[in-house]
């Protein structure tokens, strides 16, 4: 950013040499506090930006911390795509390890005909 050169104080106190033939005081004097309110209202926004600026980039840095955190905590196990049809396949593949040929002799159907009714 462009260092200031003039102050409000500095505009304010300027005089300028009188001439016979030179400006209307009147008008300089108008003019000049119109700058001093302008300037006042720059150097103010310009005091809230850099305030706005470090409260921001205290925010990344918070951010950015806080996400280093976090993909450090993540654990990096290889079956993290894994969806439910790939654990389903796995219980079954185990359960015919396990089980054996005591699944494929089992009938598991149900016969409603014995069913009593209430």
């Amino acid at each position: 950013m462009a260092e200031k050169n003039l102050t409000a104080k500095d505009i304010l106190q300027k005089e300028f040499t009188k001439t016979m033939r030179g400006y209307n005081t009147a008008e300089v004097d108008e003019y000049l506090d119109n700058i001093i309110r302008d300037y006042d209202s720059y150097q103010k926004d310009v005091v809230y930006l850099k305030n706005e600026n470090e409260r921001l980039i205290s925010k990344v840095d918070e951010l950015t911390k806080q996400l280093a955190l976090a993909k450090k905590n993540v654990p990096t196990t290889p079956g993290s795509g894994v969806t439910n049809f790939d654990i389903l396949k796995r219980l079954s593949n185990l359960e015919k390890h396990v089980f054996g040929s005591k699944i494929n002799n089992t009938d598991n159907t149900i016969d409603y005909s014995e069913v009593t009714k209430y």
